[in-house]
């Protein structure tokens, strides 16, 4: 589509940026010609990797790329799983933030402007210290940056009461064509004026522009904690569960669903004591308060007891923090089962996840794939990991017209193709399914409104 980046191009980015900034090496370039996206997928070699310090050079790296019709792909940490980071033309350029990490907090009007390449993990933890909390949690979050967060607008357990990062930003400032800039929100909680563009530009995975700096809200850190654990002989009886939680009046923090596959994977590879002969497990927080903590929790055992239920109550921090530790492990845990892997992110009602549950396993047997299932339960976003042998094509085959059945239930159900891992390049053929032909069609105007030479991560998202 682009062809090779003509000199000239690259001359002229070094010259507005210095090249200590702009980067042609081929090992560098070959280094950010990739992410975490488990599946192979198209992907090209740049012509540089920028590393922008400042809005006044992302404004100047857009003005030449748009003079010069050079392919614009923007990176965080490079962590995700649809190839959103991923250039696909030689043409391109990658624009890195991983140098524009400087944030300021405001702590009387709980804010804090942040630029793009912030972690999120430094983040949090610097605002912790300050009583405050910012919960979006990806599995990424130790490593993942602010950008990265709102541009595939992340999630997490912690999402399932306190909302994902679009709940928290209050205002972008963004460099769009022409090396315009975009200006939205403020550090407010109510503001009604006009379209929200902040919202929209939020979980664009970077097809509209570059982000330079967000507004992001925080919220006052809970006092206290505490975790239980459920254990399950059939998959109804997990939807059951879950909608009997959600309807008490107790608002977990988190709740996250592993069944019998991901149990024995997380306890093969690193046993923390979960029981390998349950059919499911639900793990269960709540916070708040010490003494509302308290209180929860022992109401949730009470109510899953009471369906005959198994519950166990972690006794303090370090066990709670054993159980957590067995879930985050789930990612590495599957590396051992098989070479391949297809992971998906869908969502369903979570009304529906008692019937739902039984027919993914009809799916993996139709098929005959190992399949393992875990997730954000709580509000209905499932992790849906098809494994396979990568020397064997018949079963990658196999695997993949599988994630076709996989999404054609979720969207049966009045779900979703992703709560969290964006559309990036892997998800792409699907968003006409949920969307259909007028919502489609809007997305795209949309995008060319922003990018009418659609040079912000063209091949993303929609088709152009």
């Amino acid at each position: 589509m682009f062809g090779i980046v003509k000199k000239k191009g690259i001359d002229r980015l070094i010259d507005v940026l210095g090249k200590e900034k702009v980067n042609t090496s081929l090992v560098e370039r070959k280094l950010y010609s990739y992410d975490a996206t488990p599946i192979p997928i198209e992907r090209a070699v740049p012509s540089a990797v920028i590393f922008p310090e400042n809005r006044e050079d992302v404004i100047k790296l857009v003005e030449v790329c748009y003079e010069e019709d050079i392919p614009i792909f923007p990176r965080g940490a490079g962590s995700g799983l649809t190839g959103g980071a991923v250039p696909t033309t030689e043409r391109g350029v990658v624009v890195s933030f991983e140098k524009m990490t400087r944030f300021v907090v405001d702590v009387d009007n709980a804010t804090a402007r942040v630029q793009p390449g912030v972690v999120t993990y430094e983040f949090q933890e610097h605002v912790e210290k300050l009583g405050l909390f910012y919960p979006p949690d990806p599995s990424s979050f130790k490593y993942s940056t602010i950008g990265g967060n709102i541009a595939e607008n992340a999630g997490g357990p912690r999402c399932l009461k306190y909302g994902v990062t679009r709940e928290y930003v209050l205002g972008i400032e963004a460099v769009i064509k022409e090396g315009k800039v975009l200006k939205t929100g403020n550090p407010i909680l109510k503001d009604v004026a006009g379209y929200d563009i902040t919202k929209l530009f939020v979980g664009s995975e970077g097809t509209l522009g570059l982000l330079t700096e967000a507004t992001l809200k925080l919220i006052p850190k809970p006092q206290a904690r505490a975790t239980a654990l459920a254990l399950f002989d059939d998959l109804e009886t997990v939807g059951r569960a879950v909608t009997k939680i959600m309807t008490s009046g107790i608002f977990p923090s988190a709740l996250e669903f592993m069944d019998r596959d991901a149990i024995r994977a997380v306890e093969d590879y690193k046993p923390v004591g979960l029981p390998k002969d349950v059919e499911a497990l639900l793990l269960i927080e709540v916070d708040g308060s010490k003494t509302a903590v308290r209180e929860q929790i022992e109401e949730v055992k009470q109510l899953l007891t009471g369906m005959g239920i198994e519950v166990r109550v972690a006794s303090d921090e370090r066990e709670a923090e054993k159980l957590w530790t067995a879930r985050k492990n789930l990612g590495p845990a599957l590396g051992n089962l098989r070479s391949g892997k297809i992971n998906e992110d869908i969502v369903f009602p979570r009304t529906y996840l008692a019937e739902a549950l039984p027919k993914l396993r009809e799916i993996a047997k139709k098929y005959d794939l190992l399949m393992v299932v875990f997730g954000h339960i709580g509000d209905g976003n499932l992790h849906v990991n098809f494994l396979y042998d990568k020397a064997n094509r018949e079963e990658e085959e196999r695997a993949e017209k599988a994630v076709d059945e996989v999404f054609e239930l979720a969207l049966s159900y009045h779900g979703s193709i992703t709560g969290e891992h964006g559309v990036g390049l892997t998800k792409k053929k699907f968003l006409k399914w949920q969307f259909g032909d007028t919502g489609y069609e809007l997305l795209r105007g949309i995008k060319l409104l922003f990018d009418p030479k659609n040079l912000f991560n063209p091949g993303k998202v929609i088709e152009i």
